[in-house]
């Protein structure tokens, strides 16, 4: 590490400035399209009121584009550490006169030095061990066990979705910790990281099952499985798994549960249970409908703002 003189006049271990500054409505996206075509090593858009009363929810699905924006947004826009900050006040100063009219669109503007950081050290350490039950436990490998003798499943973040952080994922881990597993099938439908069918598995299901579309969740999956040292097989298609099973549970997206809910049924045995996740409360009715014709589902768990759907297969 290097002892560098900032751009902002003083000795010190940096490496990036910051700028950021208050941003009305749509044009957020224009300011940061073209702070990154003139240097900015990345932009960052983000709800002006977050961690507040005033703070604006705003959900989307993977893949697809936002359809709203926050009223007001805070951009901040990282450059490196020798660029001279005259040069970045001239730039936002520039863009304030193109997007400013008669109301004040894009705001003044705050320098922050950003100093070298360990972030292999500060992800971690936004990371703790989940308590799921009384006998299950979410463990990134980095921490010890908080209780050797529960079930421990050591998962670390990384590119599958599905670490046990997300309120839908605590919600399917819940579910599957009440049933009566020993010696039933199961089947992990949209599996990610692999975490419920690693839970199916430990919390003794005869077999278990998961299916993810996406080939790289398929091999986090198995890499997971296996250095817990669980029994679970993966797939990247719905063909390859053709056969029904005692339990399903698809922690997705409502737009996905809704198309594949067909496909998702048609793996429930009759008598058999479900459970889909990833569903938010006005999107119940859309979910009770398209399942109708084969499973009456109702909600039976709610977490920060997230429902857990239930269903039995009529023998």
């Amino acid at each position: 590490m290097t002892t560098r003189r900032s751009a902002l006049g003083r000795d010190d271990l940096t490496t990036w400035i910051e700028i950021s500054g208050p941003v009305k409505g749509d044009a957020a996206d224009a300011i940061a399209d073209a702070l990154l075509e003139a240097g900015a090593l990345a932009v960052d858009v983000a709800d002006l009121h977050a961690e507040s009363d005033a703070e604006q929810p705003i959900f989307g699905e993977p893949g697809m584009p936002l359809s709203q924006r926050w009223a007001d947004s805070r951009i901040a826009a990282l450059f490196d550490g020798d660029v001279a900050t005259e040069d970045i006040e001239a730039l936002w100063q520039t863009l304030r006169d193109d997007v400013n009219g008669d109301a004040v669109v894009l705001g003044p503007h705050e320098f922050r030095v950003v100093p070298e950081t360990d972030w292999v050290r500060a992800t971690q350490a936004q990371f703790e061990p989940i308590q799921i039950t009384s006998k299950l436990w979410i463990v990134p490998t980095w921490c010890e066990l908080p209780d050797p003798a529960a079930i421990n499943l050591r998962v670390d973040p990384g590119l599958a979705f599905g670490t046990g952080t997300h309120p839908t994922t605590r919600l399917c881990l819940q579910w599957l910790s009440d049933l009566p597993l020993a010696g039933r099938t199961v089947l992990d439908y949209g599996c990610g990281s692999g975490i419920l069918a690693m839970a199916a598995s430990a919390l003794g299901a005869a077999e278990v099952i998961g299916v993810d579309i996406d080939p790289q969740a398929v091999e986090t999956a198995r890499l997971n499985t296996a250095a817990n040292r669980l029994t679970a097989s993966y797939a990247v298609s719905d063909a390859e798994i053709n056969r029904q099973f005692d339990i399903v549970v698809a922690n997705i997206l409502a737009g996905p549960l809704t198309v594949l809910a067909p496909a998702i049924c048609a793996h429930v045995k009759a008598g058999g249970q479900l459970a889909l996740a990833g569903i938010l409360p006005p999107q119940i009715d859309r979910i009770t409908d398209a399942y109708a014709p084969w499973i009456a589902m109702t909600v039976i768990a709610e977490r920060d703002g997230w429902v857990c759907m239930s269903g039995t297969r009529a023998p």
